[in-house]
């Protein structure tokens, strides 16, 4: 929890609604991935390519398991 506390810290400056947004995005994602277990990085790469497969949904990665 610590390392959003400071990205909210840092980003509260930002005076972007927009840039807030997909921060708190990330944030979630990130999050996600590291309760599921899996290597943040691979699993955002994961939703990056599964939400340019079919841009019409919004879904999450499957898991790895």
């Amino acid at each position: 929890m610590r390392d959003m506390v400071m990205g909210r810290k840092n980003h509260y400056g930002s005076k972007s609604k927009r840039g807030t947004e997909v921060a708190a995005l990330f944030y979630s994602l990130i999050e996600t991935a590291r309760l599921r277990g899996e290597e943040p990085g691979h699993y955002l790469r994961r939703a990056a390519l599964a939400a340019i497969q079919n841009p019409e949904a919004v879904t999450l990665p499957e898991s790895q398991d």
